[in-house]
């Protein structure tokens, strides 16, 4: 399992973020993308500059995240 640096270590260049909102939201500010076998990134579009937090896939499921419900393969 990775841990909170090892995921930082990661190269998210090229990842191909998707909305993740979950609601009727139209801007589609909080987005995902899968960056390892358990790893994701998860920016916002709204400060495209900011560099995207990383979780693992079971820190993304305690926060209720399920990147399949964004179209992602998990």
């Amino acid at each position: 399992m990775l841990n909170g640096s090892d995921l930082y270590a990661l190269d998210i260049d090229g990842a191909s973020f998707v909305k993740a909102c979950g609601g009727p939201c139209t801007e589609g500010c909080v987005t995902l993308a899968r960056i390892g076998d358990d790893a994701w990134a998860l920016g916002d579009s709204k400060r495209p500059d900011a560099e995207p937090l990383r979780f693992t896939t079971e820190e993304l499921a305690v926060a209720g995240i399920d990147p399949a419900r964004f179209g992602l393969p998990v």
